[in-house]
């Protein structure tokens, strides 16, 4: 990968460790109970990567894969409950139409902060370190060793929902994706208007948060030190 790249780690790890590409209902509802939150991501490593090695012929190959695994990270991510927190205390102001364009808009933003690099991470290694489970929250460690031998640091946070977890945040490095946006649509609010946000959402004027891959200094992750305590106590935070 041309260390150049901008890309949303968080985004794209969590699709290449997304669930099962099936319909969420397409699982039993006592099997989906009994998996946890790091078994969903590890066990769903091969699913991803053997849709993004495969061979994909003909013009409509890439646009195929793209779909597949879309449909992957539609079936992990809690879209609507992201753009909840991101948008933050601006959401109770919103009408119901504003608040699905911006559910919209912003889930566009996610996808194609992956879709356009997610081939590129063929190769990488991943290992977990483990999970933090305290019902309804839950928090798996992984990180990513990259083939110029930089770890990065990726954590998922999640929630139960219907009886599944799914993704509500990913921490790249110690940097909240829902936190980086919240700030940055809170700016952009305060600053100018809501119907600027959505302008720039619009137009894809809304940079995509990324790490560097050039270098990497080690720093302390406090949110790892906190444990499964901390992820509650951030979502609760998140929600007000």
């Amino acid at each position: 990968m041309k260390p150049s790249c901008r890309v949303v780690l968080g985004i794209l790890t969590v699709a290449a460790l997304a669930i099962d590409a099936r319909p969420a209902g397409a699982q039993p509802k006592v099997a989906a109970e009994q998996i946890g939150p790091l078994e969903v991501v590890r066990a769903s490593v091969s699913r991803v990567l053997t849709i993004v090695q495969a061979p994909y012929p003909g013009a409509s190959g890439g646009s195929q894969r793209r779909a597949e695994i879309r449909r992957i990270a539609q079936g992990l991510f809690d879209f609507d409950e992201m753009a909840r927190l991101t948008l933050a205390r601006h959401w109770k102001d919103r009408s119901v139409t504003e608040r699905e364009e911006f559910v919209r808009l912003f889930t566009d933003l996610l996808e194609r902060s992956y879709l356009t690099t997610i081939e590129n991470y063929a190769g990488e290694t991943i290992t977990f370190a483990g999970e933090s489970v305290g019902d309804p929250y839950a928090q798996v460690r992984s990180r990513i060793t990259t083939n110029r031998l930089l770890e990065i640091s990726i954590d998922y946070r999640l929630r139960k929902r219907d009886a599944r977890w799914v993704v509500y945040d990913v921490v790249l490095d110690g940097v909240s994706l829902v936190s980086n946006y919240r700030s940055q649509f809170n700016t952009i609010i305060r600053t100018s208007s809501f119907p600027d946000l959505m302008a720039k959402l619009r137009t894809k004027q809304i940079e995509t948060h990324a790490i560097p891959r050039t270098s990497r200094d080690p720093r302390e992750d406090t949110d790892r030190e906190r444990g499964i305590a901390g992820v509650g106590v951030v979502y609760e935070l998140y929600k007000k």
